[in-house]
């Protein structure tokens, strides 16, 4: 008999974990896709076992990866997001706190190209192609035969984009002024505190590094993708 009750306990303990996991899951894609406005997938840590976790609402470890069409307004990038510490907590003012988010953010060349040309009109009509020069840390935005040279820094906490050079009839002045609308714009939509931290040149595109420390996950009046935390 003890053995059969066990048995009962465990298979019911089991059937919770996957409903718990199961719920989880279901809400917290639902947040990440509303966000990021692109499909994503969400994975979390093991210990303790999380059943804990979602009975006590704190999670050790969230592990968010989209799918790439898009962040926001950035077209081509790939978000892999790692929440830790995470402690849901329904308040006036917050859902909740997160204790560390670290974020790497992939944008294609090609992804660059269709986000300047779809947010900006007037230069980035212009525009036929993005390349990349890993070596000088450098974006080159191919117009016909003339082209902008740009450098990705990190300023401030926001990833801008600065203009070496211009080949063409535009000024530089002009050029970066919309470059800076563009970026600010990517900057500015970025949740719970998110900032840049680093930046790199790949040959294929730009990688950057993003985090975020002690940030409040903002109620549903703040920000309607958290509603169903």
């Amino acid at each position: 008999m003890a053995v059969i009750v066990l048995a009962l306990l465990a298979g019911g303990l089991a059937g919770a974990e996957l409903y718990a996991r199961h719920r989880a899951d279901s809400i917290l894609v639902e947040v990440a896709e509303c966000v990021v406005e692109d499909g994503a997938s969400v994975s979390f840590g093991v210990n303790p076992p999380f059943l804990w976790q979602y009975l006590t609402g704190d999670y050790t470890n969230i592990s968010v990866t989209t799918d790439g069409n898009r962040v926001q307004s950035a077209n081509g990038m790939t978000a892999e997001v790692t929440l830790e510490d995470v402690r849901l907590a329904e308040s006036r003012d917050s859902k909740g706190t997160i204790g560390s988010l670290s974020a790497t953010l992939n944008w294609k060349s090609e992804g660059i190209k269709d986000t300047v040309v779809e947010n900006l009109p007037g230069v980035g009509n212009l525009v036929t192609g993005v390349r990349t020069d890993r070596v000088a840390g450098t974006v080159i935005l191919d117009a016909g035969d003339n082209n902008v040279t740009a450098k990705p820094v990190v300023t401030d906490g926001d990833l801008n984009l600065e203009v070496l050079e211009v080949t063409g009839p535009l000024p530089k002045d002009t050029v970066q002024e919309a470059l800076d609308g563009l970026t600010k714009k990517l900057n500015d939509n970025y949740p719970l505190g998110i900032h840049a931290d680093s930046v790199e040149v790949t040959d294929t595109g730009v990688v950057g590094k993003f985090s975020s420390r002690n940030a409040s996950i903002p109620n549903e009046d703040a920000n309607p993708c958290f509603a169903r935390l």
